[in-house]
């Protein structure tokens, strides 16, 4: 049902690539999400909660550790002075192990090159406008058409969502002598596409203000910012959440038999659903911005 369309949605929509490193340990752990073009101006949406969460704190994270090991390379190292100035410095800085310290994010197949990129969040809802600056080849042709009249999204309706929850791309490094992590030339730099479908369950509201559209299968980690659209390729919205439900058909201490023995299980049941942004608010937004977008 969705073949064409996901063809037609997959030659605008795009993954980014995040990796990220915690105090005290040269383990990095790779991250995935998703970004749709809007225009052949360098124009992109994604969710406001990957902007805040990875790209817009990079830098300041970044800097912050490069002065943190200035200082700690600055330290005398003799004993117990130097171990007392460490953990100083470590609570100076709020250095604990779960605390990211690094966070380099990747545009794949975006632009053939950029100076910068800046972004408009949205005051209310978890959306976000991308410009890349700089480039002077977008590596995007093809544009989305955004549904016209919003009378057709209904309950029932079958849609799609398309976008990469998948983080196997291992292009990365952890460098040794320089305490850095760093993207690499080789080893996979891709990640695959990934679609879900579903229909609409509810509209989700704000008071009396739609600003959402309820799927009844999850969107999955990563696919947040990618597409919702329809069998032809037309865009009804953007995946943001999934809220999970408890249904209460909870199974507690249930002796069952595995392998011929006994055992005792419980299971407490929950329906993922998936939350995309309305394509109505999607447009007012890049109205308000004075952002030129298709629709049909």
């Amino acid at each position: 049902m969705f073949v064409n369309a996901i063809e037609r949605v997959d030659k605008f929509t795009r993954p980014i690539h995040s990796i990220l490193r915690n105090y005290g340990s040269t383990d990095i752990i790779p991250c995935a999400s998703t970004m749709f073009f809007i225009n052949d101006e360098g124009y992109a949406i994604t969710c406001k909660h990957v902007i805040e969460g990875l790209i817009q704190p990079a830098d300041a994270i970044n800097n912050q550790y490069h002065n943190f090991k200035q200082e700690f390379n600055a330290i005398t190292v003799n004993g117990n002075k130097r171990r007392s100035a460490i953990k100083a410095l470590e609570s100076k800085y709020g250095y604990t192990q779960d605390i990211t310290i690094q966070i380099k994010n990747s545009f794949i197949n975006c632009v053939d090159k950029m100076s910068q990129i800046s972004w408009n969040l949205h005051p209310q809802y978890d959306l976000a406008v991308i410009k890349f600056e700089g480039f002077s080849s977008l590596l995007c042709s093809e544009f989305p058409v955004f549904v016209k009249g919003s009378s057709i999204i209904q309950q029932g309706k079958s849609l799609c969502r398309l976008g990469y929850p998948f983080p196997e791309f291992n292009n990365f490094q952890y460098n040794k002598n320089l305490d850095d992590i760093e993207w690499l030339g080789t080893g996979n730099d891709s990640s695959p596409k990934f679609p879900m479908d579903g229909i609409i369950t509810r509209l989700i509201a704000n008071g009396k203000d739609i600003f959402g559209i309820e799927m009844s299968t999850p969107g999955l980690k990563g696919q947040s910012g990618g597409p919702l659209f329809d069998k032809d390729g037309v865009i009804y919205g953007m995946q943001f959440a999934t809220n999970s439900l408890h249904l209460g058909f909870d199974i507690v201490n249930k002796d069952i038999t595995v392998n011929n023995k006994k055992r005792k299980v419980s299971d407490y049941s929950f329906i993922h659903l998936g939350g995309c942004i309305h394509v109505d608010i999607i447009k007012d937004f890049l109205k308000s911005l004075n952002i030129k977008f298709i629709e049909g």
